[in-house]
C-alpha cells in the first residue's frame, strides 16, 4: 500500500495551428505589446534568456500578475519558465511551450509541471490553459481572439482596480 499523495501534478495542453512555426513564436514571446493568447498580459524580461526574470504585467503596468524566471529558450521551438501568480502564495511552477511543425500547421504543447495540487494556482492554470491555447490559435490564424474573449479582456482591463495591492509594480522589480 502506497500513502504518499501527490501535492504537484502536470497539466497538458495541446493544439494544431495553422500558421508558421515563427508566427506561433512570436505571439508567445513578443514584448511591447499584449499577449492576447495569455489574458491580454504583457511580457517584461531583462531579456529572453536563460536565468533571466520575466513578468506578465497589466497594459497600464501598474500591476504584475506573473512572476517567473526563464528555464529555456530556444527559438523557435521551446520557451519555458518558472511561473508564480503574484497575488496568490501558493509554490511555483514551472510553464513551458513547445513547437514543432505538422502537417497542417504547428503543433503547440503548453506543460504546466509541479503544478501545485489543491490550490488557487491549480485551479486557474486548469481552466486558463484551454483558453491560452484557443486564443493562440485564433491570434495566429485570425489576428484577434474571439468576440466574447475580446469583451472578457475589455471588461478586465476596467476592473484591474480590484486587484490585490500586493500586485503593484512597485512590489515587483524586475
Amino acid at each position: 500500500m502506497n500513502d504518499t499523495v501527490a501535492t504537484t501534478k502536470r497539466a497538458v495542453f495541446r493544439i494544431v495551428i495553422n500558421g508558421t512555426i515563427e508566427q506561433v513564436w512570436h505571439e508567445l514571446t513578443k514584448q511591447g505589446e499584449p499577449q492576447a493568447a495569455v489574458f491580454n498580459a504583457w511580457l517584461h524580461a531583462q531579456t529572453l534568456a536563460v536565468g533571466k526574470k520575466m513578468q506578465m504585467r497589466t497594459g497600464d503596468g501598474k500591476n504584475v500578475l506573473v512572476v517567473g524566471t526563464i528555464t529555456a529558450f530556444e527559438p523557435p521551438t521551446r520557451f519555458a519558465h518558472t511561473f508564480r501568480f503574484t497575488q496568490y502564495d501558493d509554490p511555483e511552477c514551472e510553464v513551458s511551450y513547445t513547437l514543432k511543425p505538422v502537417q497542417g500547421g504547428v503543433e503547440c504543447t503548453l506543460v504546466v509541471d509541479n503544478l501545485p495540487v489543491g490550490t488557487k494556482t491549480e485551479k486557474e492554470m486548469q481552466g486558463g490553459g484551454t483558453m491560452i491555447m484557443n486564443c493562440l490559435k485564433a491570434m495566429v490564424e485570425n489576428g484577434r481572439p474571439s468576440l466574447g474573449i475580446r469583451v472578457l479582456y475589455a471588461m478586465m482591463g476596467k476592473m484591474s482596480f480590484v486587484l490585490p495591492k500586493k500586485t503593484r509594480s512597485e512590489h515587483w522589480p524586475l
